[in-house]
């Protein structure tokens, strides 16, 4: 049940009336990151203020819309009521931006763009070079979240587009292959194998290994633990992180040998930071562009979309 914070909420205006968009805001990343300083991280602003800006929206509703237990937390009734409300509300003014915009004459506002991290695809950088040039009045928000966090965005209409590795088909979701990543092993000059022609696929069952957090079965990685189980690794695990610079530093640092995406590492592997490993490829996962079918575009994501499958179609034909 949600405590309340003594305020007489009888007396009290309506919550349209007395709530502060923008303290909603603070709080809609506050309940996604489950974290105060993540929070902060993610809206660049102090914890202090962000911690305020919570305090404040409390306040303003009469209630707690958290319950502290330690250094975690987690939402009340009132907090999760808040945060869908927060969703539907960011929504709509998304919808309202597109109304907006379809009465200028000119190609105005905001691309927002949720991405895994690390993304290296020609057509991607192409089509934005083009968005930029076409209409100077086009600004682009690229927020970097994992891959649950994006389709968990999109489907609360919170975001527009997503760049992410998709490998379930949801009937509200469109989606479409922006780039394939070949993965393969790596270690670096640290590692006793580095430098070493004679390795082979056997040898490397028992190596400690470097994992991104969504490299398991099930996960959206699961191509990678699917060859491990079949290979029947069972080396120990010395690190992970779900980002892809991260991984490249702990391999570097000798911590084992890491399974990375090759295109994404050639810089690497050329300056002889990085040796490969048996076998060639492992596995090819997709990069998706990933929107709601049921979310109406403004102009300017309209072109976004139009100039990004250009670029792919065009580097697609002049593809041997």
């Amino acid at each position: 049940m949600s405590k309340s914070l003594g305020l007489a909420r009888a007396n009290l205006r309506s919550c349209g009336e007395r709530v502060d968009w923008n303290l909603l805001r603070t709080f809609q990343a506050i309940a996604q990151e489950l974290s105060i300083s993540k929070a902060a991280v993610r809206l660049h602003l102090s914890q202090p203020a962000v911690s305020q800006a919570l305090k404040r929206l409390e306040e303003q509703l009469g209630t707690a819309l958290i319950e502290r237990r330690g250094p975690r937390f987690q939402l009340t009734t009132a907090g999760i009521e808040t945060l869908r409300i927060a969703n539907d509300v960011q929504g709509q003014f998304a919808q309202l931006d597109a109304a907006i915009e379809g009465s200028c004459d000119q190609v105005v506002g905001k691309v927002r763009l949720l991405s895994i991290d690390g993304i290296s695809c020609a057509a991607y950088d192409r089509s934005l070079a083009s968005l930029c040039r076409r209409f100077p009045g086009v600004a682009v928000e690229i927020v970097v979240q994992s891959n649950d966090e994006i389709l968990s965005a999109l489907e609360q209409k919170t975001a527009t587009f997503g760049l992410a590795i998709n490998p379930i088909r949801y009937p509200w979701l469109a989606q479409e292959c922006l780039t394939r990543e070949h993965y393969r092993f790596y270690c670096g000059p640290e590692h006793p194998l580095f430098g070493r022609e004679d390795v082979c696929v056997e040898m490397l069952k028992d190596e400690p290994l470097i994992l991104f957090t969504s490299d398991l079965l099930g996960g959206t990685l699961n191509a990678l633990a699917e060859f491990r189980h079949r290979h029947g690794w069972r080396g120990p695990i010395k690190g992970c992180s779900a980002n892809s610079q991260e991984v490249l530093r702990l391999v570097l640092a000798g911590f084992g040998i890491g399974c990375l995406p090759h295109p994404l590492y050639q810089r690497e592997q050329a300056a002889g930071h990085l040796w490969p490993l048996p076998p060639e490829q492992v596995c090819t996962v997709d990069v998706n562009l990933l929107w709601n079918k049921e979310q109406r575009l403004s102009r300017a994501e309209a072109q976004f979309l139009q100039g990004l499958r250009e670029a792919t179609a065009a580097l697609a034909d002049a593809t041997p």
